[in-house]
């Protein structure tokens, strides 16, 4: 049963992604502006444009662009860059290490802080300690990653010049720079991300409390820090599993905002610039990463719920 639900989980994942493909392609083709008389420039003349529409299969049916362009993605072939003329592989390959080293940095930051607090937050609720957590995770929630970004480049670098306002990651050499570049992109980020997985760590370790096993426990002389940790915390191992995965997909939301803010050299921002320019090949490719990478987390997140659930783990 177990086995089913997940190739369920899986087959749903790949038929979102397909349906997400279609929404993207005619996302990026309703962009304004003509794409060959953008990258010919204003002075082309019409038979020029008319050229290069032609070789760019423009003039085709929207149908047979599509799937020549699935047919590409899916073989690892997205084309080339219309603005720049470099395979957008090469394009991309150079940005993807710096955007997962910043989503790295940002989860190593906020998972172990996020945890401690739900978890603590958890063992204490009801208490002035809990409440405090509990507030200040709504706070942070309310508050957009712009806004922060903006209030930590005003504060952090404007004011204080603790932190330069851009970030760039090839000038990391030590872990002093490391810190230095990543300080406030890793801060913005970190501040939802953590909240979400505040709450929900916190609910679903205060659900697995509400056990019989752990009531048990209690009850044959076991303190709360030993229910927690040695009773409750071991079978609540799945949702919190689920709560993390499902928080760190915020990051792809996020990153897009704090990479164009702070100059980040990722694919993010790569799909900012192929924006102003009408790069669609880019642009497709950049969307459809950052959609991959979201459903890849938010799978991750139903199958650990799945296993997770105590009525289908011995089915």
């Amino acid at each position: 049963m177990i086995t089913r639900m997940i190739l369920t989980r899986l087959g749903v994942a790949v038929l979102t992604l397909l349906i997400v493909s279609v929404v993207v392609f005619v996302a990026t083709n309703m962009l304004p502006g003509d794409v060959a008389q953008i990258v010919l420039g204003q002075a082309a003349t019409p038979e020029a444009v008319a050229g290069l529409r032609k070789a760019m299969h423009l003039d085709q049916p929207a149908v047979f662009r599509y799937i020549i362009w699935l047919g590409g993605m899916m073989t690892g072939n997205p084309g080339t860059s219309l603005v720049n003329d470099i395979p957008i592989v090469t394009l991309i390959g150079g940005r993807l290490h710096n955007t997962l080293l910043l989503a790295g940095v940002t989860a190593a930051f906020s998972v172990p802080i996020a945890l401690t607090l739900g978890i603590t937050a958890a063992m204490w609720r009801n208490t002035l300690y809990d409440r405090l957590v509990s507030f200040a995770t709504i706070a942070v929630v309310s508050v957009p990653e712009f806004m922060v970004a903006t209030i930590a480049v005003l504060i952090f670098a404007v004011r204080l010049h603790w932190f330069p306002a851009l970030s760039f990651a090839n000038d990391v050499h030590s872990l002093g720079e490391l810190l230095r570049v990543f300080a406030m992109p890793v801060i913005s980020l970190s501040f939802v991300v953590s909240a979400q997985m505040i709450r929900m760590t916190r609910a679903a370790l205060i659900d697995t409390l509400g056990q019989p096993f752990v009531e048990m426990a209690t009850l044959k002389g076991a303190g709360r820090v030993r229910a927690v940790l040695t009773h409750a915390l071991p079978n609540a191992i799945g949702p919190i599993v689920n709560a993390v995965a499902l928080s760190l997909s915020y990051l792809l939301g996020g990153v897009i905002i704090v990479e164009t803010i702070f100059n980040y050299p990722g694919i993010a921002k790569l799909m900012v610039d192929g924006v102003a320019t009408r790069d669609m090949p880019l642009i497709q490719t950049c969307a459809m990463i950052f959609c991959l990478g979201y459903l890849a987390l938010v799978t991750v997140a139903d199958i650990c719920a799945i296993l997770a659930n105590p009525r289908l783990r011995y089915k």
